[in-house]
């Protein structure tokens, strides 16, 4: 026997149905409410940059002052500086020669030779000096025939050349002794007494003129042997 179906029966087995048909409905809905959020959002964004230009806009109502145009230079006509003569035109100066006779004398400035005063010593000159009537060398026997051994040098068996340096001065006498080389400070000191004892020499000559002269002398320091 076949079974009737109720109207109840029916509405259960559509109930299925009704509930795809519900949230396909509420998908639309919450679809349709996201896409009204995003073009809410994107009026505000748009009146937000159009308000961003307004305000940047600003007209410019000031006028702008002129300066004045720089003129150029005027030229001055060389015609105006310059006073054009003409060969034939004759020129009249007013100085007078009254003043010069014949017993005006032009004084010209002579040139006086300056001395030329040296002080650096010269090595060689035109005439050297000399010392009572030799040279160098007999300066030198001079020195030795003066010289005394020093004792602290004679004890301790000490001996040698000193090497001095000096100057003969415009007037002959000797400065500026100064040692060069020695073997002990007892034999320089008795070889530079010797010669501050020195008489006066002829001094040297330079065109006739006396001049500073440097000489170098080595003194010998020798002991006897016994």
């Amino acid at each position: 026997m076949e079974a009737k179906k109720t109207r109840r029966a029916d509405l259960q087995n559509r109930r299925v149905l009704f509930m795809e048909i519900g949230l396909v409905i509420a998908l639309l809905a919450v679809v349709g409410a996201f896409s009204w959020g995003q073009t809410e959002k994107k009026v505000e964004a748009m009146v937000e940059v159009a308000a961003a230009v307004e305000e940047e806009v600003v007209v410019n109502t000031e006028q702008e002052q002129r300066q004045p145009e720089a003129r150029p230079p005027v030229a001055q006509v060389l015609s105006d500086i310059i006073d054009v003569v003409r060969n034939e035109t004759q020129i009249t100066t007013d100085y007078s020669f009254d003043e010069f006779t014949e017993d005006f004398v032009v004084e010209v400035p002579v040139a006086v030779e300056e001395e030329l005063v040296e002080d650096i010593p010269l090595l060689i000159a035109e005439e050297m000096p000399s010392f009572q009537g030799g040279d160098l060398n007999a300066f030198r026997t001079w020195v030795q025939t003066r010289l005394q051994y020093p004792r602290i040098a004679s004890e301790n068996n000490i001996q040698g050349t000193v090497t001095l340096k000096f100057v003969i001065e415009r007037d002959g006498t000797l400065t500026n002794i100064e040692a060069l080389n020695s073997p002990d400070r007892s034999l320089t000191e008795e070889a530079t007494r010797v010669l501050n004892t020195s008489p006066k020499w002829e001094p040297g000559k330079q065109r006739n003129r006396p001049v500073r002269i440097q000489y170098i002398l080595p003194v010998q320091f020798q002991l006897l042997q016994n």
